[in-house]
């Protein structure tokens, strides 16, 4: 099995290839987690300087660290500079480059060039994470599969997610996540992806981004990356109006997905079963096939077309397809709980936003109980805070029997459900998750289901864990 030596990492980076060096190696970003054989990168963050951690690295194993600054290791040191030079190297090593960021992805744009995997490359306002699973659950029904873990979807998770290939891998899925415009482009010029999945556009990251339109144009730039078809497949979500229009610019081939039978691949029957997932009719070149799939919510159905379409695409029938959406895979961001006096709570707490939140809501009101949603600040919308806060209040009000909202810019979810017509003796507005789990406390029924979603900075887990039957 060909995978990743220290050789190919110096190489990556420098351009220069040591004799010897042949031993596997693991790049990593956390000195804890180092062991025999590993390369810790050091990293300078807001609040942490990696270069303060490479003596623990080597001390817990790692055989070399990737620096931009000096630091008190007694190891060999290997300066990249333009015509490095040809010298033996030894072990622990410091490679000293003048940008660690550069240097990782130098490294990652060498090895994704050594190997040739299938890459598909996954964006969009909201849904990214789930895509990429259910989409690797479709491909591992016939392949061995590698895709990006957690939150490695930036410029610096995507790379070390390509510098773990081996060429027993015949693909890889990677999430591609964006604050502004040139940063897919970038993550695809390492990447080269040959499909591209767009899942939607939302003012997601608005206050970096600065408008809708530039948000679009960002999104766009993974279609635009793609080589042209045959090779290239542009996956588009036909029911947004945005994505829908990125298929004049790509010189991949285009495939629609959504709800419209204009689509290529479309979906019609779509029932919501609670936690059980969702059933739904599915269309495709004259044929069409049911299939229940342990996804959550309406939503969903967008998620089965897309990893349907891959398959599609892809070469892979129907029953590998269908196989893979109901194959077990590993727990997506909403996951229910017990909570105290037999209460059920829908942890959605990883991140929100005004899609992702109506969503999580549409859901709840599919279920059978008394509903309360505790919900958080929606961080980085811009312009469409208030909109969007006051969007997602009023869906509540015709869902949940009490809301409680966490945060300054959740009192227009509040004000929202009160303008929509939940009674305001409902409504409780709390400053912080402290407040808010004194008052959850306080007006908890038996079996009561508890949706609790906020946007990560908000911390709302710490709701969940008061509440949560199994947490002493």
């Amino acid at each position: 099995m060909k995978q990743l030596t220290l050789a190919d990492l110096i190489e990556g980076i420098s351009g220069w290839r040591p004799e010897g060096m042949q031993m596997p190696v693991r790049p990593i970003l956390d000195s804890r987690a180092a062991e025999a054989n590993t390369i810790f990168f050091a990293f300078k963050g807001e609040n942490v300087d990696g270069h303060d951690y490479v003596a623990d690295a080597f001390k817990r194993g790692a055989i070399a660290a990737v620096i931009e600054r000096d630091v008190d290791v007694t190891a060999d040191v290997l300066e990249v500079t333009p015509g490095a030079p040809d010298r033996t190297v030894t072990t622990p090593l410091l490679i000293r480059v003048r940008n660690t960021l550069d240097a990782l992805q130098n490294a990652a744009r060498f090895w994704r060039q050594q190997l040739t995997p299938r890459v598909i490359g996954i964006t969009g306002s909201v849904g990214k994470t789930t895509t990429k699973e259910v989409v690797t659950k479709v491909l591992a029904s016939r392949y061995r599969v590698q895709r990006s873990t957690g939150s490695y979807n930036n410029e610096i998770g995507l790379p070390l997610t390509l510098l773990q290939l081996t060429d027993t891998d015949a693909y890889v899925v990677l999430e591609m996540g964006m604050y502004v415009r040139g940063d897919i482009r970038t993550l695809a010029e390492i990447a080269r992806p040959h499909v591209g999945i767009i899942t939607n556009v939302e003012p997601v990251h608005l206050e970096r981004a600065g408008s809708i339109e530039n948000i679009t144009l960002a999104k766009r730039e993974l279609v635009e990356s793609l080589p042209p078809a045959p090779d290239g497949v542009a996956i588009l979500n036909y029911d947004d109006r945005r994505v829908q229009a990125m298929a004049e610019h790509t010189q991949a081939r285009v495939f629609f997905y959504g709800l419209s039978p204009q689509a290529d691949l479309w979906a019609d029957a779509v029932e919501t079963q609670g936690l059980e997932g969702i059933r739904l009719r599915l269309h495709y070149a004259g044929e069409q096939l049911y299939v229940k799939v342990p996804l959550l919510g309406r939503h969903s159905a967008h998620t089965v077309l897309r990893a349907a379409a891959v398959g599609l695409v892809e070469g892979l029938d129907w029953q590998d397809i269908v196989d893979g959406l109901r194959a077990p895979g590993p727990q997506l961001r909403l996951v229910a709980v017990q909570g105290l006096q037999d209460s059920l709570i829908l942890d959605d707490t990883y991140n929100s936003s005004p899609a992702s939140a109506l969503a999580a809501l549409n859901l709840l009101k599919t279920m059978e109980g008394r509903k309360i949603a505790v919900l958080g600040d929606m961080l980085e919308l811009g312009d469409y805070e208030e909109a969007g806060h006051l969007k997602v209040g009023c869906r509540t009000a015709n869902t949940v029997a009490e809301l409680i909202t966490v945060g300054e810019r959740a009192r227009y979810i509040a004000h929202g459900a009160e303008l929509c017509g939940l009674p305001h003796q409902r409504i409780h507005e709390t400053p912080d998750c402290e407040t808010a789990i004194v008052v959850l406390r306080e007006i908890l029924q038996p079996q009561d289901i508890i949706l609790v979603k906020g946007s990560r900075a908000m911390k709302m887990e710490q709701i969940v864990m008061a509440i949560n039957k199994e947490v002493p």
